[in-house]
């Protein structure tokens, strides 16, 4: 029987916080290694993904970032079993392990597989035990570079090139990058006349009578500047037929207050290659059985949604919607496109929209690729006769497309209006339905 912590004398829960700590660091190395042989043995039609990291993400709660680390630690493991074993037997962290391997599979091109040896090495040493530090690993790992890299100095090597763009839990967007010193040129040439200081009313620029806004937050609204002027040029190039433009899903009734304060005010420019979605979903009072939870999360209409980014107040939707082409798309109340009926082989744009506004990217469950990244997949095949009507189209990225094409996996629109797959036997013995990515959860009935 497990004693209760607050039983612990200090000495035992001292003792029992570190070999609870150990035991993680052994079953993430046996996760890492079950990984690593489901990457190997198990079909991609199995999955219904196109390699382990989707299918960790859709049935446990890692992050995409986390899943694909696992598998790309699986993979690179099985080519250095000494860093294996340091992880094997819980003297390693995971993250040290990571960060010798990347140094392990792409060394310095100068340095020969003796040194190579000789300083993966060093470095497993250096990552072992509880006095371990990432600084010293990657001081060795810098010096290395220097000393055995490329001709190139760092400061014009395009192959370091990094920008990781993540979205946080509370919706924003962090970015992180590492660029060469001309691309690192071009970004603070077009920043620099963006984010000088306002002056103030009386035409003086101190900071107690003019712009008191931070450094950091001029230069975040400059970028966000240079991305509108990006937005509103005409040679842009186009992504799923069409030009890349800020898209904005929410219902009329939340725009109602648009019409008080827009009034004259050009709803119809679209300076900055913005379209928002206008649903016409009338207003229908929640059934009893539904209750608190539709109230509360409902099926992703009850606020603006932005494809990318998610959900968006209407405040901040109305404002946006402000300097928009409005696009009409009339919902029913299941939030699902009517009334968009078609005969054409392919996908008409407004027909995209409004898959876009019911699917909000791949419908495939646990997938959720962003829709500029999907194709609109007839459900009874053009070819056989189906047409090109929203109740027989489905929003699929690439690879759930050829799944769907090439498996037994069956999607079809349920009575909700909304897309539902059937997975293979080999997946599910019983078959059963399931919901499509946007509309995955606890949904009362």
């Amino acid at each position: 029987m497990t004693t209760e912590i607050w039983q612990l004398s200090e000495t035992e829960l001292l003792a029992d916080a570190a070999d609870v700590s150990h035991q993680i660091q052994l079953m993430e190395a046996r996760r890492i290694a079950l990984v690593a042989d489901i990457d190997t043995r198990i079909s991609r039609e199995k999955l219904g993904f196109p390699g382990p990291a989707g299918w960790l993400t859709s049935t446990t709660l890692l992050s995409p970032g986390k899943a694909a680390k696992i598998v790309a630690l699986g993979r690179g493991l099985k080519n250095f079993p000494d860093i294996a074993d340091a992880v094997n037997t819980g003297v390693m962290t995971v993250d040290h392990a990571a960060l010798i391997l990347t140094f392990a599979e792409t060394p310095p091109k100068n340095l020969p597989q003796e040194g190579q040896d000789i300083a993966r090495a060093a470095m497993i040493t250096a990552a072992t035990g509880p006095q371990a530090r990432t600084g010293r690993i990657r001081e060795a790992i810098t010096k290395l570079e220097d000393t055995y890299g490329g001709k190139k100095p760092p400061p014009e090597d395009t192959d370091r090139n990094e920008l990781f763009a993540s979205k946080t839990l509370n919706g924003r967007l962090a970015l992180k990058g590492d660029f060469d010193a001309i691309t690192g040129e071009k970004l603070l040439t077009a920043l620099s006349p963006l984010t000088e200081p306002h002056p103030a009313v009386d035409g003086t620029e101190t900071p107690r009578t003019g712009d008191d806004r931070s450094p950091a937050l001029r230069r975040a609204e400059a970028f966000g500047q240079i991305i509108d002027h990006y937005l509103a040029t005409k040679d842009r190039p186009t992504e799923g037929g069409e030009k890349p433009h800020l898209n904005l899903h929410i219902r009329l009734q939340d725009l109602t207050n648009l019409r008080n304060t827009a009034a004259g005010a050009g709803v119809d420019n679209n300076e900055n290659g913005s379209t928002a979605n206008e649903s016409g979903n009338e207003t229908h009072a929640a059934t009893a059985d539904r209750g608190a939870y539709r109230d509360l999360f409902g099926d992703g209409t009850t606020v603006g949604w932005l494809p990318w980014m998610g959900p968006l107040s209407r405040n901040s939707s109305r404002q946006l919607a402000c300097d928009c082409i409005l696009t009409a798309i009339v919902m029913d109340e299941n939030g699902s496109p009517i009334n968009l009926a078609r005969t054409a082989r392919t996908v008409t744009a407004k027909q995209k929209r409004a898959l876009t506004a019911r699917d909000h990217g791949c419908a495939f469950p646990g997938c959720g690729k962003p829709a500029a990244w999907t194709e609109g997949h007839h459900i009874w095949h053009w070819t056989d006769g189906g047409p090109t009507d929203m109740n027989n189209l489905v929003l699929l990225c690439g690879f759930h497309h050829r799944l769907i094409h090439h498996s037994d996996w069956e999607v079809f629109i349920g009575t909700d209006n909304h897309p539902w797959f059937i997975p293979p036997a080999t997946v599910d013995p019983y078959r059963e339905p399931r919901q499509s990515h946007a509309r995955a959860g606890p949904h009362i009935a």
